[in-house]
């Protein structure tokens, strides 16, 4: 299967059944009153976190997502049905993001554990039926409330590998072949540079009890955090890892050893500030070497926490994965994608009043657009509840501070009215 670890989709919930007019038609009951019922609820959308996924690939063939509608609502006060909520299951680990109409971004969730299940996307509430606008002085109302419209986003979902331990270095170093000797993973390993082109899961068990998930992260190069090669796809894998095992090449001269772990160190840093305070184990491969062997020995002097191992033979092999759960088990837990935007993204916003270049006045807002959707614009009495609703709201008086008069033009979403 191949590696997909972002895409984007949109979500559309279903729209609130519509409100009815209707009357009590019983015998021996004159004059009955209202008895419309109410519409059924629209079926929210939500993701939920399934680890029986590894990656976003199933979204390359379907895009859109379609929830289902509410039923109207039916004579003698019957309510519409209301529709089965979605759930489109995703990777744990993934990350949902919300795309506004100017291109920007808003954190919606971070699904990094099994079962976890959240909204992206409310259906809209069934519309009143007439029985609901009955008052001492309109007994008989002749309107209803239409079905509320049901939320829709574009969403752009990301996944970030859920690992204890990453395994990070330049290309050809031998992650794929440590990953594939500690592990039952098998990555494909050749002696030419990236062999590895996505992210690589194993799981190493030190003992019978104790076990932990490591990922091989295709091999970085410099400028790999601003997109040369392959680390920028790549990158975000480390975040969420609780310790980094940096593996060093001990087939090359001292120098270029030297070169490139700072290489390693400056490109973390660089992606993310924050991955330079993770514990890292550092570790010269390839100690079958006589030549990597040397250079361990004047490693040493210089990093007194080096170790060495040899992917190739096994040797020091087990000592580091005992060591890297030491550090996995001190090391604290990395922290969850906090959601600061998301509270200002569904809280219901205050109406605006723009002047469009056609001189119409443009009314925007989440609670304005929403009672124009849901308003039946053919009923007198109900235009008039429009009006009255708008006023409570502020509306009008906005109007007439802009400038307002007889005749001009006032958009709400799709609708156009004329000012009076």
């Amino acid at each position: 299967m191949q590696f997909i670890d972002e895409a984007e989709i949109t979500v559309a919930a279903g729209d609130g059944g519509d409100g009815i007019v209707a009357w009590r038609r019983e015998k021996y009951v004159p004059k009955g009153g209202p008895a419309g019922g109410d519409g059924g609820h629209g079926a929210s959308i939500y993701l939920a976190a399934t680890p029986e996924l590894s990656t976003l690939v199933e979204f390359r063939f379907r895009r859109k997502f379609t929830a289902q509608s509410g039923r109207p609502g039916g004579a003698s006060n019957k309510s519409g049905r209301s529709s089965e909520d979605v759930a489109i299951p995703v990777p744990v680990g993934t990350i949902a993001f919300r795309i506004r109409a100017d291109g920007s971004e808003d954190f919606v969730a971070d699904l990094r554990e099994p079962g976890a299940r959240v909204l992206v996307a409310k259906g809209g509430r069934g519309g009143l039926g007439n029985q609901h606008f009955a008052t001492s002085v309109r007994q008989a109302p002749r309107f209803a409330e239409r079905g509320e419209p049901g939320e829709r986003f574009t969403l752009r979902l990301e996944l970030r590998l859920l690992a204890d331990c990453g395994i990070v270095g330049v290309p050809n170093a031998g992650k794929s072949t440590l990953l594939s000797v500690v592990s039952a993973a098998r990555p494909k390993i050749a002696d030419y540079p990236f062999t590895t082109l996505e992210p690589q899961l194993g799981v190493v068990r030190v003992s019978d009890e104790e076990s932990f998930v490591i990922v091989d992260v295709p091999g970085l190069v410099e400028g790999a955090h601003s997109g040369i090669g392959l680390g920028d796809q790549f990158l975000k894998h480390v975040e969420r890892t609780r310790v980094l095992l940096h593996l060093l090449d001990g087939a090359k001269p001292l120098e270029e050893i030297l070169v490139e772990k700072e290489t390693i160190e400056a490109e973390l840093a660089a992606w993310n500030p924050q991955l330079r305070a993770k514990p890292t184990l550092l570790v010269l491969n390839k100690l079958d070497l006589p030549q990597a062997r040397e250079s361990f020995e004047m490693l040493r002097q210089s990093f007194l926490e080096i170790r060495g191992i040899s992917a190739a033979t096994g040797e020091g092999v087990r000592d580091l994965m005992l060591a890297a759960a030491r550090a996995i088990a001190a090391a604290p837990q990395p922290e969850t994608v906090s959601a600061p935007a998301r509270i200002e993204l569904l809280a219901p916003s205050a109406f605006c009043v723009e002047r469009a270049t056609d001189g119409a006045f443009v009314v925007s807002g989440e609670r304005v657009e929403r009672l124009a959707a849901m308003t039946n614009f053919d009923s007198d009495e109900a235009l008039a509840r429009f009006e009255r609703s708008l006023g409570k709201m502020g509306v009008e008086r906005r109007l007439r501070e802009l400038g307002a008069r007889e005749g001009d033009t006032v958009r709400i979403g799709p609708y156009e009215f004329t000012y009076s």
